[in-house]
């Protein structure tokens, strides 16, 4: 069985992340009683796309992480194209939370990055 530390690290680390910006959903939804959709309040529909562009984006930069390091990719190159995941979508949370648009678009960025580098690597590594 291959091991996949870097991916794991990371995975592990998403996951928390996802947890994180999660709970203040919840939270919001029940101060709000918005068990459905976002209702009219702002900072719920902001709480609820931050949380669902991670959701969009992330597993798929997990599984070609984890492809790229099951090819023997080199260990700089994973620990690279995590971290640059990941500091993107810590820079989209933030810039969703606070209405800041050249945040959660440097952090989109960072994100499309990562997925390009996936790909190409997966190509032709």
């Amino acid at each position: 069985m291959t091991s996949l530390p870097i991916t794991s690290f990371f995975t592990a680390l998403f996951t928390v992340a996802l947890v994180v910006l999660s709970i203040p959903v919840t939270l919001r939804r029940a101060k709000f009683r918005v068990w459905v959709g976002e209702g009219t309040d702002e900072t719920l529909r902001r709480r609820i796309r931050a949380q669902g562009n991670f959701v969009e984006y992330v597993p798929l930069a997990l599984i070609a992480l984890g492809l790229a390091e099951a090819r023997a990719a080199t260990t700089w190159m994973v620990l690279m194209m995590g971290s640059i995941l990941a500091l993107g979508r810590l820079l989209h949370a933030i810039g969703m939370w606070r209405d800041k648009a050249a945040l959660r678009g440097f952090g989109m960025i960072l994100t499309y990055l990562t997925l390009i580098s996936a790909a190409i690597n997966l190509l032709v590594g």
